[in-house]
């Protein structure tokens, strides 16, 4: 079963003007409407280091969710933001972003690599206790700028501690777009045939020329759950001068038609959702 998880949170957080409270309930609603499996609302991090996403806490009292079909995912980076991000009933997964990278570990959460490992088995507790899911995503997880090192055996071992941990999905997360068709291709099969008992998704970042193709080479890959914001908007603003789009939903969205997934959301809802974003952004 295919999964669409929308981003607005990503879409927004390296956007310098802060958007109204107001004006992001709005459109987040409206996603609510269009039949994604989950949104990626909001983040319970430092201000300092994110401001568009201050005012999570306060945009997640005004959903309208008492008719709710889609899930509730919230990015954290160290425990106090997931003890806090599982106190909401409303929230159904907390996403932790661990870097193949240690520079832009450190840049991201203030962590060394190993720090960060640890940051994901207290989270996992965490959130087993509270009875919500973990998602972790391997930033970084085709390359990075840095000259930090890199290769599919590394990733490899990480999916590996991981699954000792316990995590039950993982996001391959392209955060520079640094992915090429072909090492999402070979990457994801490598992975999803050693460890059949995990949920392997991918969020890619990427110019919207190439956005297709790599969305194909995912799906071809067997990857069932992709990451996407409407416009392709957002990258990190921890990673680079210059931020990379997410993959465009409805590039996504093309694609898959185009392998017979069709039907996977309202597209009425879904245009009205992508006006609204046009005049928001």
């Amino acid at each position: 079963m295919i999964k669409l998880i929308e981003c607005p949170r990503d879409a927004m957080q390296g956007m310098e003007k802060f958007i109204p409270t107001e004006s992001k309930v709005e459109y987040i609603n409206q996603l609510l409407k269009v039949g994604f499996d989950t949104i990626d609302f909001g983040s319970f991090v430092s201000p300092k280091a994110i401001p568009q996403m201050r005012d999570t806490k306060d945009v997640l009292q005004k959903l309208n969710l008492q008719t709710k079909k889609s899930k509730l995912l919230a990015i954290v980076a160290n425990t106090r933001g997931g003890e806090e991000a599982c106190s909401y009933e409303a929230i159904d997964y907390i996403g932790f972003p661990l870097s193949i990278s240690e520079t832009f570990q450190i840049r991201n959460t203030n962590k060394t690599v190993t720090e960060a490992l640890n940051t994901v088995n207290e989270l996992k507790e965490i959130a087993d206790k509270n009875r919500k899911e973990l998602v972790v995503y391997i930033s970084m997880g085709f390359g990075n700028p840095y000259n930090d090192p890199y290769s599919p055996e590394i990733v490899m071992q990480f999916s590996e501690i991981l699954k000792a941990i316990g995590v039950h999905i993982i996001s391959l997360a392209d955060t520079i777009g640094a992915a090429t068709p072909q090492s999402i291709n070979t990457l994801f099969k490598s992975l999803s045939s050693k460890h059949e008992d995990i949920e392997f998704g991918v969020h890619l970042h990427s110019h919207p020329a190439t956005a297709r193709e790599k969305v194909l080479a995912a799906l071809d890959a067997g990857c069932q759950r992709f990451d996407s914001a409407l416009l392709g908007l957002g990258g990190c603003p921890l990673a680079e001068d210059e931020l990379v789009g997410n993959i465009d939903t409805q590039i996504l969205l093309s694609a898959l038609n185009e392998k017979g997934f069709d039907g996977l959301v309202d597209n009425h809802e879904l245009n009205l959702s992508v006006e609204m974003a046009r005049q928001i952004f």
